[in-house]
């Protein structure tokens, strides 16, 4: 076998073996007997649950009577119909993603910690909806809430959630924003209450310790927001590898910026020539290109926004980089 074809080889295993080094809380293996929920309850005053490589932290106050008040509930809660917060702990789809039975909620301000292999590492996302009461209190409106979009429908309402990182005892100013409901354009065929499972894609927050949760909405009154501050959650997807980590070879062989790139990257190399490679996390190959200098620039700009390995092979080493596409 001649070395540009073990290069190849080695270059796809290296990618599968990026695919297959994820971690997916399902929140399945939690145990809960059949349409049931867990709130904290049994566990007052500060607890936690764990699924995959995440930490989701809760609190339950016992104060008047008892209530959970901060963090994640998991639940297989199927009541996709009724309104009102006595059905709390149901997603608007009646089922976790894919049809399986576990999901969690979050509520405002929760937080996931990241633990073993995925600290400090990339977030590829995870599945959102909203919760049943959540959905029909935008829907239809009720005793705190408005009817978004209003009586005649114009009213430029929307249900949003921020999130955010800490990585190194620090709060980025980086974030995703999805939107749980948008009533805002000018077109009113295109508002919608999100009611099924939506991807989430978390890949340009690059390495994270942590994540924070944090619910916006149009209707405010006296007291905050009134629009009922849950989601649920389902497959929160980890990676054991972080940003410009290098899997082989020299770890002075390459060089690729700016990171993030908008148009062109830039790929400097000590040794020449080599094959270049850039694949998508499932591992497709995009572009390849053989170069004969030390920098070379690569366009990127038809390249949808998210992540990417830049992967090289000479007759030496095989480096792969991962780099983000503004």
């Amino acid at each position: 076998m001649n070395k540009i074809s073990l290069s190849i080889l080695l270059l796809a295993s290296l990618c599968f073996t990026k695919l297959q080094s994820q971690t997916v809380s399902t929140f399945d293996s939690l145990q809960l007997a059949q349409d049931s929920f867990w709130n904290g309850s049994a566990s007052p005053l500060g607890s936690s649950f764990k699924s995959g490589n995440a930490i989701f932290s809760n609190y339950y106050d016992t104060s008047y009577g008892g209530f959970w008040s901060d963090g994640w509930a998991y639940s297989n809660m199927t009541d996709s119909t009724s309104p009102g917060f006595n059905n709390l702990f149901s997603a608007k789809p009646g089922k976790g993603f894919a049809n399986s039975a576990n999901y969690a909620i979050g509520q405002q301000n929760a937080i996931i910690r990241l633990s073993g292999k995925a600290l400090g590492k990339v977030v590829s996302g995870f599945y959102i909806t909203n919760s049943t009461y959540a959905y029909y209190s935008m829907r239809d409106g009720d005793f705190i809430s408005k009817k978004f979009g209003g009586d005649t429908g114009t009213d430029k309402d929307y249900f949003k959630l921020k999130i955010q990182k800490y990585y190194g005892g620090a709060l980025s100013n980086d974030s995703v924003v999805f939107y749980l409901a948008d009533f805002r354009s000018a077109d009113s065929t295109k508002d919608y209450i999100v009611n099924n499972w939506r991807w989430v894609d978390l890949t340009s927050l690059g390495n994270v310790d942590s994540l924070t949760f944090k619910l916006s909405s149009s209707d405010n009154g006296q007291f905050g927001m009134n629009t009922p501050a849950f989601f649920c959650m389902d497959n929160f997807t980890t990676r054991n590898y972080g940003l410009n980590i290098h899997t082989s070879g020299n770890t002075s062989s390459i060089s690729v910026y700016p990171n993030p790139a908008n148009e062109y990257l830039t790929i400097e190399l000590n040794t020449i020539p080599a094959q270049i490679n850039i694949t998508d996390i499932q591992g497709k190959v995009l572009k390849t290109l053989t170069t004969n200098s030390n920098r070379t620039m690569v366009n990127i700009s038809e390249l949808p926004s998210g992540v990417y390995f830049l992967n090289t092979s000479d007759n030496f080493n095989i480096t792969s980089k991962m780099f983000i596409k503004q």
